[in-house]
């Protein structure tokens, strides 16, 4: 009730502003003055917008809520609507909006991860005499099939023997493995996974420091289910306690890597002739889980340790030669699985990985002081700001939806911009790499193939940011933060949506 008086008593406003300027200006009333001019005058049209936005506001779902709403003219920067668009709220994943644009503004879309081999010793016959090295420069997307080719490299130089120690060498970034503010809860999971700059990952998703867990009926009922990892490793341990039952059973099997630890509990039922169930699992300590790997890697391919050598950590010495080396997709390809499946190792290893490049240190401290940095200068305040990792899964994240809209508006002008939009989210297209975290929403026209968007939820958030095109043709550009509500998200999904296909329908000619 409250906001519908307060927007009521504003469009009066605005309908008095209207009439005043008509009259000193013989009766002409435009919806923008020219970009000399620095008064900005409403439309009719504008105001059925404000209106339309205002009524799907007064959602019930919303009491209780803060909610933040910034809509600008994409061509003019211009604010069309604003609802508490200076409060400072969690955006959830609408932090890799900030994170995105600064890793393109700083490293480039044509920058790459660097993996290599190095040792400290020489190859004599059969034997390399030294220590082998395997250093990561903090490639999100090393997966067994490149730590195979290394091993493969290796064995074409006619090494069969290491008669030296096998050493993991994560000291590109700090020993810090998780954000400050990840919830207890998150760390077993994908989506908290912790962040090396030796690291691996189990399929094209590219979720670094995690393995694939899948989980079969057994031949039998009453025998445990067959577990698969993938990619195969002893790092883990799998503690199989569910049961295979008989067919048309229940089927609630729970895969949970326990806190702190890399054993991996199966429980539950799994049908005779149920479908598997398949989870990404992180693991404790991804340094150890990228060594193991490659020590299978290189057994798999006849090269053996001799004599007293041992598999460890460590740091590769300076002068160390590189034997072998892999570099990774270019960001502008990388940003495709970051942004359209929302992935929160991406931002952290963008983030430290700015801190390295820029900082000389490979900390969230200093990647973060380098994504504040960018954002100033792209007009954000940073006097609004709270940055506290660079995904999103902080709950002590703060930003404004005015300040968000606002870098959205001042990018479009950047060489890499394009490539920016073209990895965000596409509404209502089905392929998961095209239209991701909004392929299952507005799947009708015209937001349909139009609002390119971040999506961002965590309990009791839920955000949408990005771009829409009117029916008119007009740029838009919007920023919905939604704070401290109960129940379920999908209520909060829907208003998103609406607004946005509000703003994808409206005429302002």
């Amino acid at each position: 009730m409250q906001r519908s008086f307060v927007k009521k008593a504003s469009i009066f406003l605005v309908l008095a502003l209207m009439i005043s300027i008509a009259f000193v200006n013989g009766g002409k009333a435009p919806f923008f003055t020219t970009s000399e001019e620095s008064t900005q005058v409403a439309s009719a049209e504008s105001v059925q917008l404000q209106d339309k936005i205002e009524e799907i506001l007064q959602n019930e779902h919303l009491d209780g809520t803060t909610t933040g709403v910034s809509i600008r003219n994409a061509d003019t920067g211009e604010i069309l609507f604003d609802q508490f668009g200076d409060f400072r709220l969690h955006p959830a994943s609408n932090m890799k909006l900030l994170t995105g644009a600064a890793a393109f503004e700083t490293l480039g879309t044509d920058y790459q991860f660097t993996t290599e081999v190095l040792t400290d010793g020489s190859i004599k016959g059969k034997t390399l005499h030294g220590n082998l090295y395997l250093k990561g420069k903090g490639d999100p997307t090393l997966m067994k099939q490149d730590l195979d080719q290394f091993a493969k490299e290796l064995k074409a130089m006619g090494i069969k023997n290491i008669k030296g120690n096998l050493i993991a060498d994560d000291s590109w970034y700090d020993d810090v493995r998780l954000s400050q503010d990840l919830n207890w809860s998150d760390e077993p999971f994908y989506t908290g996974a912790q962040v090396s700059a030796l690291t691996l990952s189990p399929n094209e998703d590219y979720d670094a420091g995690t393995i694939i867990v899948e989980v079969y009926p057994a031949e039998d009922a009453g025998e445990n289910p067959e577990v698969k990892v993938t990619p195969n490793t002893d790092y883990v341990t799998i503690v199989n306690k569910a049961e295979t039952v008989a067919k048309d059973g229940r089927n609630d099997i729970s895969i949970k890597r326990e806190h702190g630890s890399n054993d991996i509990v199966i429980e539950g039922a799994i049908p005779l002739d149920g479908s598997r169930a398949r989870s990404w699992v992180s693991v404790w300590e991804p340094t150890g889980y990228a060594l193991d790997v490659f020590h299978k890697s290189l057994q798999e391919h006849g090269i053996k340790l001799v004599g007293n050598s041992k598999v460890k950590m460590g740091a590769t010495p300076d002068d160390a030669t590189v034997l072998t080396s892999r570099k990774s997709m270019p960001l502008s390809e990388l940003y495709i699985p970051f942004m359209k499946l929302s992935n929160n190792g991406h931002a952290e290893i963008l983030t430290k990985e700015m801190g390295k490049v820029l900082k000389g240190e490979g900390s969230w401290d200093e990647g973060l002081r380098v994504i504040e940095d960018t954002v100033a200068e792209f007009g954000m305040n940073t006097e609004t700001l709270r940055l506290r990792d660079g995904s999103g899964m902080s709950h002590k994240n703060m930003l404004p939806a005015n300040g968000i809209s606002q870098l959205l508006y001042a990018i479009q002008d950047e060489s890499w911009f394009p490539v920016f939009k073209k990895s965000l989210p596409l509404a209502g297209m089905s392929k998961r790499f095209v239209g991701g975290t909004l392929r299952h929403r507005m799947t009708e026209e015209p937001a349909k193939g139009n609002v390119r968007a971040k999506t961002g939820s965590l309990t009791g958030m839920n955000t949408l940011s990005g771009y829409v095109t009117t029916k008119d043709g007009q740029k838009l550009i919007f920023s919905i933060l939604i704070n401290n509500y109960l129940g379920a998200s999908s209520n909060m999904r829907a208003i998103e949506d609406n607004i946005a296909t509000v703003l994808a329908k409206h005429e302002f000619e």
